[in-house]
């Protein structure tokens, strides 16, 4: 095994067929995802990463489908629950190491945190450090390929 790199083991797979699909299978992740969870949401612009997060902050009762929104722009949204803290985190628009300490991640990490990151893949010690990944990927006009790995 390289530096930097962490084998995967595939937890599941599914292909959904329309947001609604991919937002409930969000809701079904809960116990995968109990905290304290770092997790790497990867896929193309319009993969349905944020998609996936509604159903995912649905499950954990920290925030209603409509509330959650891409954080592109603010970068992180915080959305607190009874059983876990969501951190929906976007890096799309960090480049460095630098910036990507600006936002002090480490300091949302807790044991009641669950920080689900969107472009994550860019920076290997996220990688590295990440206990699931969520790869999204586009089939078709509305289907999308879930593959969740450890």
């Amino acid at each position: 095994m390289s530096h930097g790199s962490k084998a995967s083991e595939l937890l599941r797979e599914i292909t959904t067929h329309s947001a609604e699909e991919t937002i409930g299978f969000g809701r079904t992740l809960a116990e995968l995802l109990s905290p304290p969870k770092l997790v790497l949401l990867r896929g193309d612009l319009g993969a349905g990463k944020t998609t996936l997060v509604k159903g995912i902050a649905a499950a954990f009762d920290a925030a209603s489908e409509e509330d959650v929104t891409s954080p592109t722009f603010t970068l992180i949204h915080e959305y607190r629950g009874p059983r876990a803290n969501l951190f929906h985190i976007d890096l799309y628009r960090i480049d460095t190491p630098r910036e990507l300490d600006t936002l002090a991640l480490d300091d949302l990490r807790s044991e009641n945190s669950i920080l689900l990151i969107e472009w994550g893949e860019k920076f290997p010690r996220l990688v590295y450090e990440r206990d699931v990944e969520i790869a999204l990927e586009r089939e078709g006009e509305s289907g999308r390929r879930i593959r969740i790995a450890r």
